[in-house]
């Protein structure tokens, strides 16, 4: 995320989709109050943020306070979301401050002074793919910083023509994942057996398999359901959209190395507009609306390529975290013990590498 996705004014509830807003606790309490389904699941949340900014606090000790609620966390992956930068040095090397922001606060929870969750077991950070193969001077900084929890990076190349849809980054520009500049920097995440977590949107998937069948050893986490709309100009004509991005899920599923992320479709307004909703949802309400994009995943993907996420606080504009773990749990309904263990833990596990983290799940 860039600092153009966070909104600019003091509103206590969002306004637009596209934005993240500080969540409205007040709002978010007016939800009815749920039992934890399968309280005994093992979770690896495998995409969360932390950060400081102005009006906008969450921290290891917010995250805490949400995720503590019943559900069975045992450990999480730290998604970057350009938080605690270096203040000077090359631009280039700057982000590797977030990865030491992130190992003190995986030292914090390995103590076991806050509850048996391990947060920031595992980490992705950020680093240019704009400097081709001299890229590799950021991600061995990472490594280094990361003590053996740096799992890869992000870079965002989601861009729409449509100026209503907002930009995760700036400077993303159509076809940035064909261009051999990019394509190089992704060859060097490879050859150090990094991987690389992909947040396009729906209409860039067929760029996504294009990269995948490029670079069959690259291991691609491909973000937030390979990244639904339903605002701006896909607010319209809503089933020929859900058709063309199904589409693209199955032809991404096709290549091996490619891993699904379950999770990150509110912001987008995929399908619950939290905007103008009276109260927050129900995960009963929530699973019924989510379920043919989350089915599509598992059903292209399979149990062991599929993982899900919170995406918090990004989703807290729209649901709590105990709710949004339920919704997961009801989308799931049908899967066997196997299965449940694979998207909730045993996929994140192999995807991230984090078997000394977690020996057995």
């Amino acid at each position: 995320m860039a600092a153009s996705v966070f909104a600019n004014d003091q509103s206590s509830r969002p306004t637009v989709f596209g934005r993240i807003f500080p969540p409205d606790n007040d709002w978010l309490a007016r939800a009815p109050k749920e039992d934890t389904l399968l309280p005994d699941l093992p979770i690896i949340d495998t995409h969360h943020h932390l950060w400081d900014l102005p009006n906008f606090r969450y921290l290891f000790e917010e995250f805490l306070a949400d995720a503590m609620t019943g559900h069975k966390l045992i450990g999480t992956v730290f998604a970057d979301c350009f938080a605690m930068y270096r203040a000077d040095g090359p631009v280039h090397m700057r982000p590797v401050g977030e990865t030491e922001f992130a190992l003190g606060v995986a030292a914090m929870s390995a103590s076991g002074c806050y509850g048996p969750a391990r947060v920031a077991a595992g980490m992705f950070g950020a680093a240019d793919l704009n400097l081709g193969s001299a890229i590799e001077e950021v991600l061995q900084a990472h490594i280094a910083a990361g003590n053996g929890r740096f799992k890869g990076i992000r870079f965002a190349t989601t861009w729409d023509a449509s100026e209503d849809v907002i930009s995760s980054n700036p400077g993303t520009r159509a076809h940035m994942l064909l261009e051999p500049k990019i394509r190089q920097a992704l060859r060097k995440l490879a050859d150090l057996k990094l991987s690389y977590d992909a947040w396009v949107y729906f209409t860039q998937l067929d760029e996504l398999a294009n990269t995948a069948s490029a670079l069959p050893d690259l291991l691609i986490i491909m973000d937030h359901c390979g990244g639904p709309l339903g605002y701006g100009p896909y607010a319209r004509n809503k089933e020929e959209n859900f058709a063309r991005w199904r589409a693209g899920i199955r032809e991404v599923a096709r290549h091996p190395n490619v891993f699904c992320k379950l999770g990150g479709v509110l912001g987008r307004g995929a399908a619950f507009d939290y905007i103008h909703a009276e109260r927050p949802p129900t995960s009963e309400h929530l699973a019924a609306l989510w379920r043919p994009w989350f089915e599509t995943c598992i059903e292209a993907f399979g149990a062991e390529r599929c993982m899900f996420e919170s995406n918090f606080p990004v989703d807290k504009m729209g649901v709590s975290y105990a709710t949004l773990w339920n919704t997961f749990k009801r989308i799931c309904a049908g899967a066997s013990d196997t299965e449940l263990k694979w998207l909730f833990a045993g996929t994140a596990r192999r995807a991230y590498r984090l078997e000394s983290e977690f020996p057995a799940i």
